[in-house]
């Protein structure tokens, strides 16, 4: 990049800067400037700065080191894409307007001082909104394996008896971390009646069902019995229009009934005592 440009961008960057939040904290569609403390809002400008600073003149590996951490941070920010790409562009016109002001640009000049500064600014929108992407996806994927794992865990609730309670959709993927924790689980709390609890399952179709079969297969192979409880009106109609067999199972339409019969099943029941 020239010279002179890079020299008057770190020397006036405080002022570029300030002009800049102004222009972020205009725009009513952000929450970023309007609930975080002053603190945060001028550290995370201050680091804003700074990296861009540092595609000037650190080397590669600083600048992609200090842009990792920036992305990592407005990430956990939730700055989304669009607020990314307004933030840069905003820098971008605060450049050329404190520029022209300083009389640096000219009619004469201006064509080949935009053609640097643009050859500077798309390479960093690139690489900014690039680590940004990665580190999104990142999060969105150990955020979703963090769902399925709370989603599909395996609960002792009585001695020998276990609840696996199922909420939304049971795809491929999920179905075979419902194996896994289901039979990790019965080994683990050595169950010998599992529950799974499809009431928040809100469609079962043979997909569905043919996973759920699987699932107690794998559970009698190792010496437990599963039962299906939570089946609602509309799913015991679709069950049977499709056909579906579950005539291995043990079903009930209430996660209570069926722990009465897990209950029973152990040789145990519930019952009411009198307190004089």
């Amino acid at each position: 990049m020239d010279k002179q440009i890079a020299t008057y961008i770190q020397a006036n960057i405080d002022k570029i800067l300030e002009k800049w939040k102004v222009r972020m904290e205009d725009d009513q569609d952000d929450r970023f400037f309007q609930i975080m403390s002053d603190q945060v809002i001028d550290t995370t400008v201050r680091e804003f700065g700074e990296l861009m600073i540092s595609s000037l003149t650190a080397s590669e590996e600083t600048y992609d080191e200090k842009l990792k951490d920036f992305s990592v941070q407005i990430v956990r920010y939730g700055w989304s894409v669009t607020f990314v790409l307004r933030a840069l562009t905003n820098f971008t016109e605060v450049i050329y307007e404190e520029m022209e002001e300083a009389g640096l640009l000219t009619e004469s000049n201006y064509k080949s001082f935009r053609e640097i500064l643009t050859n500077w600014i798309t390479p960093l929108n690139h690489s900014v909104v690039d680590a940004y992407s990665k580190v999104w996806e990142k999060t969105v994927n150990l955020q979703k394996i963090a769902l399925q794992e709370l989603s599909a865990s395996l609960i002792p609730v009585f001695d020998k008896i276990s609840v696996m309670p199922l909420v939304g959709t049971i795809d491929t993927e999920r179905a075979k971390l419902i194996m896994e924790n289901l039979l990790q689980g019965v080994v683990k709390h050595r169950a010998e009646v599992v529950l799974l609890d499809i009431t928040g399952v809100p469609v079962v179709d043979t997909m569905v069902a043919h996973h759920i079969i699987q699932a107690a297969d794998a559970v009698r192979l190792v010496g437990a019995k599963c039962m299906l409880v939570g089946i609602r009106p509309e799913i015991a109609q679709t069950i049977v229009t499709l056909g579906i067999n579950l005539t291995d199972f043990t079903t009930t339409s209430t996660l209570q009934r069926g722990m009465e019969q897990a209950l029973a099943l152990t040789n145990r029941a519930i019952i009411e005592v009198n307190v004089k």
